[in-house]
């Protein structure tokens, strides 16, 4: 048997190899020169795509020299684009990657599909009182500052024309449209919370009343035990 490929996950990381990736390729490519370690992420596979890149690694010798490592450049126009922390992480230094696609039935794309995707009871389920309490104090104070922000937003804009105003706010943040947010998403969570917790309060009562049901003793028993004994 001979092993030619292995593939491992990088879950929400993203595509690349390791220092510890590359020296275990090292080894699979003493086994076998044409060895490939391919890296998929499931985390960032939505909707879908499937998020999966090939790698070999670049020979010191070949990259002395800056000769291409690739055997063949006729598929380099449909190379990935390689990303920000793969380029950092040693891409096209110590590795470069390698054309890969995948082919999926409709099964396999409806999984996909589905993948991550949030259930519709997830929003009945309660957060920490403690935590999202905080959350909310923290909230409101990041909106008492935007509100500041807000109204010195306002004051300048009927000092300025329009044309100043924006450029004048050319990559500030806006903040009417984060305050917007915030309260959109306040509200949206406080409401969740609430009807959490009244479904659980009903669910608990409900589930205590049948517990009383099942261990009271029934009207009979009572009279029996009340009935004295003979002698």
């Amino acid at each position: 048997m001979c092993i030619r490929d292995r593939y491992h996950s990088h879950p929400g990381f993203g595509c690349w190899l390791s220092g510890v990736d590359i020296n275990t390729q090292q080894g699979f490519e003493v086994l076998n020169n044409r060895s490939v370690a391919v890296v998929v992420d499931p985390i960032q596979s939505v909707r879908g795509k499937v998020v999966i890149d090939a790698f070999r690694l670049i020979n010191p010798q070949i990259a002395m020299f800056g000769k291409e490592p690739r055997q063949t450049t006729s598929n380099v126009g449909n190379i990935q684009k390689p990303t920000l922390v793969s380029l950092v992480r040693g891409l096209n230094r110590h590795y470069y990657n390698l054309v890969i696609n995948n082919r999926k039935n409709d099964l396999e794309q409806k999984m996909l599909m589905n993948l991550q995707k949030a259930k519709w009871s997830e929003g009945f389920q309660l957060k920490n009182f403690e935590d999202h309490s905080k959350k909310n104090a923290k909230v409101l104070e990041e909106m008492t500052g935007l509100t500041a922000e807000y109204n010195k937003w306002i004051q300048a804009e009927m000092q300025k024309s329009k044309k100043e105003m924006v450029v004048s706010t050319v990559g500030k943040i806006n903040p009417a449209l984060r305050l917007g947010q915030h309260i959109e998403e306040t509200m949206t969570a406080n409401i969740t919370q609430c009807l959490g917790t009244m479904l659980d309060s009903l669910i608990f009562q409900s589930q205590y009343n049948i517990c009383l049901l099942y261990t009271s003793p029934s009207p009979r028993d009572l009279s029996t035990s009340r009935m004295p004994s003979s002698a």
